[in-house]
């Protein structure tokens, strides 16, 4: 497994594609760790997230919808998905992009989830 990536120095430094690659990786680990309370599901998995884009100097913008506008969570939810990101090591930024288009929709949800839910 790769060393965490140290933070102490990550302003006099940028990373490289692989870096970025892993950091990606950990910040996706994260948001699967986080479940819409309407479903068994993830917020990753449920299709909530449409980018993750790892700048070169370690600060993270995630961009993601909800189920619907007037979701239960619409307002707390954001900042749980900030506050995990916030929380993955080697993040020396992590922001939200609430967006509402396009629109949710249950194709965004992978195949054998559909399937297992019932809604196939």
């Amino acid at each position: 497994m790769p060393e965490p990536i140290d933070t102490t120095t990550i302003q006099e430094r940028t990373l490289n594609t692989i870096q970025k690659s892993l950091l990606e990786n950990d910040v996706v680990e994260a948001l699967r760790e986080i479940y819409d309370p309407e479903l068994p599901v993830n917020i990753y998995d449920l299709g909530l997230i449409y980018d993750i884009d790892v700048a070169d100097n370690a600060d993270v913008l995630v961009t993601m919808t909800l189920t619907s506008p007037a979701c239960p969570v619409a307002e707390s939810l954001p900042g749980e998905v900030q506050d995990a990101v916030n929380q993955v090591a080697g993040v020396r930024d992590g922001r939200v992009n609430l967006v509402w288009d396009p629109p949710y929709s249950l194709d965004r949800m992978p195949e054998h989830i559909q399937l297992e839910l019932g809604l196939m």
